[in-house]
């Protein structure tokens, strides 16, 4: 199929549409070596990689340069997660916002994704591809294996932690650099909504008694 040009900047101008909202969801993790979060949930809740954290309380910066305290809720070296809580943030304004969440399970090899993140330093860059295969990988320390989303989007450090998307602007997981290869890989929303879920449950309960 051949697109006219009216059909190639519509199509443009739904991809930055898309972009500018994921944005606001995005955060730069300012911390040992650097990388990028998601806003998963509202209450502060906010989702990187593992590996992007060290210890203590790291902080964060919105695309718009506010700075944000946090502290480390959860971390699971296994499936490279890690969850950060910010106390004082508020969602009322237009720069800010909270990821729209799509459903791994429904992903199929072919679809189009967008990795965002700030590549080398680049704040929010992106780079575009398709889903390459869909399955499992071997972590590097060689002790277990990662559901993973393997895409030929273009991964540098600085994606880790990042949102993968779809076309229509839905998270469907978490870039990381963690595992080798020479293809982008990503781990599922689903396995982050578990982690994050069976997390903020433990939580939940620690305070209730």
């Amino acid at each position: 199929m051949i697109l006219g040009i009216d059909s190639s900047e519509s199509i443009a101008k739904e991809l930055t549409d898309v972009f500018q909202q994921v944005q606001r969801s995005l955060v730069v993790i300012q911390n040992g070596r650097g990388g990028a979060g998601v806003f998963w949930r509202t209450g502060g809740i906010v989702v990187t990689n593992n590996h992007v954290i060290h210890r203590g309380h790291p902080r964060i910066s919105t695309l718009d340069e506010r700075q944000y305290p946090t502290q480390i809720i959860a971390r699971a070296k296994e499936i490279d997660l890690a969850i950060l809580k910010v106390d004082s943030i508020e969602f009322g304004d237009s720069n800010l916002g909270v990821a729209s969440i799509a459903d791994s399970h429904q992903l199929r090899v072919g679809q189009i994704v967008l990795a965002i993140g700030h590549p080398w330093g680049q704040i929010g860059a992106i780079s575009a591809g398709i889903i390459s295969s869909l399955g499992c990988a071997q972590m590097r320390d060689r002790r277990g294996t990662l559901k993973v989303i393997r895409t030929d989007a273009r991964l540098a450090p600085g994606n880790s932690g990042g949102p993968l998307i779809n076309a229509s602007g839905g998270v469907i997981g978490i870039n990381t650099m963690v595992v080798g290869g020479d293809l982008g890989v990503a781990i599922p929303s689903h396995v982050v909504n578990d982690f994050v879920e069976k997390t903020l449950g433990q939580e939940n309960l620690r305070v209730a008694m």
